[in-house]
């Protein structure tokens, strides 16, 4: 994939300042300069530490730090998991994360005003400002990697629910009967995102397969690796045409790993999706991958900070702290 230092995503015209934006992973750090142009400078990547707690958060404070400059307007941090409006995360899959005071603890290191915000959140503001749904205000972002997650954008406005688990996808019931795992994962989860696809090559092949196997036999004409993309499509399906029914969008941006597979996979997936969805709303709806990829999360957290801090940080002096939930 290109590193993306240096590059260009908007033509609009570039203020002063810059966010300083941290797309926060299981395994890796991911942070750069996002300038109010969409422009993203200064990429850097750090492992994130398989320890989790403290010394996750010290990662991110360091990765951020080295990027500060005076000119650095806020901080913009996005997480895999729950965001509260008071600034603290819950992230399953970084061990001791479950009520993590983030904001608190970067504010106090950085001195600048920050932002947290769910990952699946910054992807669908990053797609509707930069990326495939640009100037779009009705878009839901479907995150399909290890699991299933939606960005919602309603006219304009993101779509939170009381508790900020609005976009839990993955657990959308697709099947009649459930299964004891469904507990866990959610329905559409087990049986659409990557570790499903893995485990149903796996038992149909009769060896360990991944995602990527499975999608190199189907183009080499496998029938057994393309039935089972094509069954995990049938499922996405039922997931998009319950999000297009629901949500009426204008388009819905496929990411994540998932979506490598393209048409082996989401061509099933909207076929079931037309003869399933609402007919006027189908019929509006564009599917789409991603143009922007991880970047679309450092670009959608740092326009969230554009829009809950206005101001520079040189005139920000404790002010209320829960902008987040002003902005779109």
């Amino acid at each position: 994939m290109q590193k993306p230092e240096e590059i260009k995503l908007a033509d609009s015209v570039t203020t002063r300042g810059f966010v300083l934006a941290a797309d926060l992973g299981g395994t890796k750090i991911a942070a750069a300069r996002v300038y109010r142009s969409g422009k993203l400078t200064h990429y850097r990547e750090t492992p994130t530490p398989p320890e989790g707690g403290r010394p996750v958060v010290e990662a991110v404070a360091n990765l951020l730090g080295s990027l500060a400059g005076t000119d650095a307007r806020a901080v913009a941090v996005d997480v895999p998991g729950l965001a509260y409006p008071d600034g603290r995360v819950w992230a399953p899959n970084i061990a001791g994360w479950t009520r993590m005071p983030l904001r608190a603890a970067l504010e106090k290191r950085l001195h600048l005003p920050v932002l947290v915000e769910s990952d699946r959140n910054a992807f669908v503001m990053g797609e509707a400002w930069c990326g495939a749904a640009r100037n779009c205000r009705d878009v839901v972002y479907l995150a399909i990697g290890t699991g299933i997650g939606a960005g919602i954008l309603t006219a304009g406005r993101l779509l939170r629910g009381h508790g900020e688990v609005a976009g839990s996808a993955g657990w959308m019931a697709v099947r009649g009967h459930f299964l004891p795992q469904y507990q866990e994962k959610g329905c559409l989860e087990t049986h659409a995102a990557g570790p499903g696809i893995e485990e149903a090559g796996s038992r149909r092949l009769r060896r360990d397969t991944t995602v990527r196997d499975l999608v190199r036999m189907a183009k080499q004409g496998d029938s057994v690796a393309q039935e089972i993309l094509q069954e995990a499509g049938h499922y996405l399906g039922l997931g998009l045409a319950n999000l297009v029914s629901i949500l009426n969008p204008e388009v819905i941006v496929i990411g994540g790993g998932v979506a490598a597979a393209g048409n082996l996979l989401l061509g099933a997936a909207r076929q079931t999706m037309r003869q399933w969805a609402q007919p006027l709303a189908v019929r509006q709806v564009r599917i789409v991958r991603s143009r922007l990829g991880a970047r679309a999360a450092l670009l959608g957290v740092a326009k969230l900070a554009f829009e809950a801090y206005p101001v520079s940080a040189a005139r920000y002096r404790g002010s209320d702290r829960s902008a987040r939930h002003s902005a779109p």
